[in-house]
């Protein structure tokens, strides 16, 4: 069995990590699948979705890593005119900082419920906001 859900959200800041561990679980207890895999995907390619602890503390070091790595005052290709969207690209930053986070995560489900570590948290990394971000959820089983 496959099923689908999509998480539409309004993003209120240009970066920021959301935590949508309960809205994906939500989504697995709802599909009825007892035993199979989640796949979690940004339909953006100026988000994340990565993996952590969900500490505030851990949130605000891997914002200032990302910033140290892709700084906003870089010297970009991608900051120039792009003739196909007539218009000034100015998001190269989110688009290098979403290939650092990457686009999913997959987790295992078991007896109905999504088998994540301890600690383990899921964010949706925005780099690019505020904007209209959707998250595609499929799982996959029995």
């Amino acid at each position: 069995m496959v099923k689908h859900e999509s998480i539409e959200m309004i993003t209120r800041a240009y970066n920021a990590m959301i935590k949508i561990t309960d809205k994906v679980r939500d989504a697995v207890s709802n599909s009825g699948i007892s035993n199979g895999v989640v796949y979690v995907i940004t339909a953006h390619t100026t988000t994340g979705i990565t993996v952590n602890e969900g500490l505030e503390c851990l949130e605000s070091d891997i914002q200032v890593m990302l910033d140290k790595m892709v700084p906003e005052d870089g010297d970009y290709s991608h900051a120039r005119f792009l003739h196909s969207y007539g218009a000034m690209a100015g998001n190269p930053t989110g688009h290098l900082k979403s290939h650092l986070t990457g686009n999913n995560v997959v987790f295992p489900i078991i007896d109905g419920k999504m088998k994540l570590g301890n600690a383990q948290d899921i964010y949706l990394c925005e780099f690019d906001g505020p904007q209209e971000r959707e998250i595609m959820i499929t799982m996959i089983g029995e």
